[in-house]
């Protein structure tokens, strides 16, 4: 005999009697389903610290370029400091952390460029008449 791809069912007495009967035709996996106790599942859900922004790259750019008076170093230590409470799941210390890196971040910022346009004003316009 050839090798089918369909293997061919065997049949039964119990088969033909329950399809001669109408009865429709019971799945295995309702048959399984019935045995099965209620079984639990445990879910661990974790805080989502991706929304925690840590201002990291800003705190480099303060700290490398506007460094005022080591605003742009601490604005990047609080920063590390978010990175790190976010790794340990420590959302509220990460928010309050990330707050004040946010907080150093704009005074460096707004200092320096102040002093900036401070010194392109006093190029233009030299105090020689004092």
């Amino acid at each position: 005999m050839a090798p089918t791809l369909f293997p061919m069912e065997s049949k039964s007495s119990k088969t033909d009697s329950v399809r001669a009967a109408g009865a429709p035709q019971a799945c295995k996996h309702l048959a399984e389903k019935k045995t099965m106790t209620n079984p639990t599942t445990v879910i661990e859900v974790y805080p989502d610290t991706t929304e925690v922004n840590d201002y990291y790259l800003w705190s480099i750019f303060n700290f490398v370029y506007l460094n005022f008076c080591c605003l742009g170093f601490i604005a990047l230590a609080y920063s590390l400091k978010v990175r790190d409470k976010k790794l340990l799941n420590d959302l509220n210390g990460a928010v309050e952390d990330a707050k004040t890196a946010r907080l150093f971040n704009i005074t460096s910022s707004a200092l320096a460029a102040s002093c900036i346009i401070l010194v392109f004003i006093f190029l233009r316009y030299p105090l020689t008449d004092y």
